[in-house]
């Protein structure tokens, strides 16, 4: 946004003070889905983010208009509504929005709240910039305290029995991808083969802020990857099992077998559903509908917080989880569930007796 002065003449052709006006940086999109994509490509955000951003930016489009985002099955194929951005600027938004945010907050968990305010706000500030809005109505919404899960870290008797598990070489691959490299599964799912180096078991991601940056895997995944490839040199490495749809982006298609990139919600999707049971070991495979499994994430917290119970080197682990602070690296950098019962089982007196 620009500052013009802008000089008057008052009555009777007196020249008046000049006043600033406010020039936008460029024209305002059209629609508010168009801003989204403006701002995704603007401001620079990674490829490997940017299927988050957009999903987030979509919910916030429904309470921008006052409506309660949809939730659960009802969301798959729900279109967003189309209004312009300036609506944003509308002066009673921000009580309605409040009171949207605060009913969504009650219904999901406090990191998904935190990260998609984080990422409206960012959105916002830059739709500012641009002269495009004015206001922020998200101003008063509060983040949601969200406590500490001391269990995200799977134990390895359940790492072990997830490669037990009867799935497509597509998911073994990924899978074990996501746990060797301990890589976030965005930055893995937007792998192509090109960027893949697999003598070296490594493969070159695009990173949180843009960033060009190696990942390195094991032998599980070394002798999976030839099997998945099969002999194709580009486009995605993970592709779904139709052809693309019309209109998918260059980028997410495969040039020779036609079918699309895997997306990140379908691949959280499938894993969700096919750890129910190692999630819910007491369960009845009948009541299998009703249960929760576990998420991506899990792998990579996992591979980081298994390191560092085997004394992995802070400098190594670092490197390995790709972190800029120790800080950031202290909720993987604590014992898990096994390592913390061999330390009471090895202190157990009645075991020191028997042997």
């Amino acid at each position: 946004m620009t500052i013009e002065p802008v000089t008057e003449l008052g009555s009777g052709g007196a020249l008046r003070l000049p006043r600033a006006r406010l020039v936008p940086l460029s024209a305002p999109p059209a629609s508010y889905t168009a801003a989204v994509e403006r701002y995704l490509t603007g401001a620079g955000i990674a490829k490997s983010s940017a299927r988050i951003y957009r999903i987030s930016l979509t919910t916030w489009g429904w309470m921008l208009t006052g409506e309660p985002a949809p939730t659960g099955p009802a969301r798959r194929g729900a279109k967003p509504p189309v209004f312009p951005v300036a609506a944003i600027d509308d002066l009673a938004l921000p009580e309605v929005l409040a009171e949207l945010a605060a009913a969504r907050a009650d219904e999901m968990d406090a990191d998904t709240v935190n990260r998609e305010l984080s990422i409206a706000r960012k959105a916002i500030g830059w739709w500012q910039r641009q002269g495009w809005i004015e206001g922020d109505p998200t101003i008063g919404i509060e983040r949601r305290p969200a406590p500490p899960d001391r269990t995200k870290a799977l134990a390895e008797n359940q790492i072990t029995a997830l490669w037990r598990l009867d799935v497509a070489l597509r998911e073994k691959t990924q899978w074990k991808m996501l746990y060797e490299s301990a890589a976030r599964a965005d930055e893995v799912l937007c792998l192509n083969v090109e960027d893949l180096c697999p003598q070296d078991k490594r493969g070159r991601i695009t990173a949180k802020g843009g960033a060009t940056e190696w990942i390195h895997w094991q032998s599980g995944t070394a002798q999976l990857l030839p099997r998945l490839i099969a002999r194709r040199t580009r486009g995605p490495l993970f592709l779904t099992d139709r052809k693309a749809p019309a209109g998918t982006p260059t980028l997410d298609a495969c040039p020779e077998t036609g079918r699309a990139r895997l997306s990140y919600r379908r691949a959280e999707e499938i894993f969700e559903e096919n750890t129910r049971l190692l999630a819910n070991p007491l369960a009845s495979p009948d009541a299998i509908e009703d249960l929760n499994g576990w998420t991506l994430h899990r792998l990579r917290h996992s591979a980081l917080t298994h390191d560092a119970e085997d004394d992995t080197s802070t400098p190594m682990l670092l490197a390995r989880s790709r972190h800029a602070s120790v800080r950031s690296l202290e909720r993987y950098a604590r014992p898990g569930v096994d390592s913390v019962a061999r330390h009471v089982a090895e202190r157990d007196p009645a075991a020191r007796r028997r042997t």
